[in-house]
């Protein structure tokens, strides 16, 4: 099965609405350098998760990056910057755990409330979880689900906590981490609304 097929079947199979993408290609700077030719893979309704903190030239890989994205008509967000997300019309904003975690400034809950933009925050645990929910966020990016390149010393997860911790959650989950067509079906029922994934999209 492909992760697109699995996302699709997840995001249809969950009582938590989440109105952005059943799957989300996260970029990543190390593990994908110029993430256009993975972008230009993805089918229209996917998403685009913007990180790349560290790139010389993030505007630029930006802008291309939003192009791109509205000529394959993808739903973009930004991780980690209200301001470029705004510049570029995109669709959400993503906080990473850590600005979480010290809060977010006024100017950008503002920004998202007037534009009704998505809201997406990284979480690496139960208690991260409830914050995100208390932040009002549209959905949580939980890794990492299965073990996964991205950080190969990190303790997976694993499906039995990731379906406790999302029941409790209260808010639309995607997984991320170690996903792939099999892993995907490992989730427990009802437990995630989508997928997100680095490797498992090249």
């Amino acid at each position: 099965m492909t992760l697109a097929l699995a996302a699709r079947r997840l995001k249809s199979t969950s009582d938590r609405v989440w109105k952005g993408p059943a799957l989300l290609l996260v970029t990543d700077s190390e593990r994908l350098p110029d993430p256009l030719a993975a972008i230009a893979h993805l089918a229209p309704g996917s998403g685009v998760l913007l990180r790349h903190y560290d790139h010389p030239d993030r505007d630029a890989l930006a802008l291309a990056v939003a192009a791109l994205a509205r000529r394959k008509r993808l739903i973009l967000l930004v991780a980690g910057d209200w301001r470029l997300a705004a510049r570029l019309g995109a669709r959400g904003l993503h906080l990473p755990e850590g600005l979480a975690r010290r809060g977010v400034l006024a100017p950008a809950l503002a920004w998202r409330r007037r534009k009704a933009v998505l809201l997406s925050v990284a979480c690496h645990s139960a208690r991260a979880l409830g914050r995100a929910k208390a932040l009002g966020a549209d959905a949580a990016l939980l890794s990492p689900a299965f073990a996964t390149a991205s950080h190969p010393g990190a303790r997976p997860i694993g499906p039995v906590r990731f379906g406790l911790w999302t029941r409790r959650a209260r808010l639309p989950v995607l997984a991320l981490g170690g996903m792939n067509g099999k892993t995907a079906m490992r989730l427990p029922q009802g437990s995630a609304c989508g997928l997100a994934a680095v490797g498992g999209l090249l």
